[in-house]
């Protein structure tokens, strides 16, 4: 009998360490679940084969057979040319924007450069991606053509130099990836927080969440302007040199 009592005392004493575990684990729990947040659950979006495909939750502007979701500038019917899957900017036709419009947005763009290679400077190839029909991402042939660096490919025109050149060669697909986070104005139209724009180019950042100092303007600085929801412009640049191509175009509202 007393050996029993002995080993039960001594089994009681073993076990103390693991009830101290146990209600030292229970305390951190508790502390851990004060942190812990469970609600908005996160929408499950369905990505696509690639990343270059549109999620299941995007809006696709151009899937290579038609410009339905397109329109001049005026509201006519968009006259970029349609072949080969592929939309390309035609001389003089007029720049064209989406009949959708948008406030902040996650944007995948794809764009060739035209070939063969005409003129220099900012008559090679030049095109324009513009946010909200304001504010500029250059789209420039700069694949061993000189131009001003707030004016190559991937600035914000005369605004922001991209922190590097990621272009490819004339005649080889590219693409911006494109994250907006639009302006926002006080209820007397005087600016709240300006816009702010994050690109990468073919996968490599060259904008990192700039603060966009206004309107692109080729002369001087335009002051920002109140405004909502508006369109994603593709620039008409107007001269020769100029058959920019663009495929695959979707966005995410966010």
């Amino acid at each position: 009998m007393k050996c029993k009592l002995v080993l039960t005392a001594a089994a009681c004493i073993g076990m103390a360490p693991v009830f101290a575990q146990n209600s030292r684990g229970d305390s951190l729990a508790r502390e851990a679940a004060k942190t812990e947040v469970w609600t908005p659950v996160p929408a499950i979006v369905t990505p696509g084969i690639t990343p270059q495909d549109a999620p299941s939750d995007a809006i696709v502007l151009f899937n290579g057979t038609n410009s339905e979701m397109w329109e001049t500038t005026k509201g006519g019917p968009a006259k970029f040319l349609i072949k080969d899957n592929a939309m390309t900017v035609v001389k003089g036709s007029g720049s064209v924007k989406t009949k959708m419009q948008f406030t902040d947005f996650q944007l995948h763009i794809e764009w060739k450069e035209p070939l063969p290679v005409i003129n220099s400077g900012q008559s090679r190839g030049n095109s324009g991606i513009f946010m909200q029909e304001q504010y500029e991402l250059q789209v420039l042939d700069n694949y061993d053509n000189t131009t001003y660096p707030n004016g190559q490919c991937g600035a914000i025109y005369k605004e922001s130099i991209p922190l590097v050149n990621a272009c490819r060669k004339p005649g080889e697909w590219q693409c911006y990836d494109v994250i907006w986070t639009a302006p926002r104005f006080n209820t007397d139209g005087s600016l709240l927080s300006p816009a702010r724009v994050t690109v990468l180019q073919n996968g490599i950042l060259i904008q990192n969440n700039f603060s966009v100092l206004g309107p692109t303007d080729w002369i001087g600085r335009a002051p920002y302007s109140a405004h909502g929801a508006k369109s994603i412009m593709l620039q008409d640049h107007g001269d020769d040199g100029n058959p920019v191509s663009f495929r695959n175009i979707w966005v995410r509202p966010l």
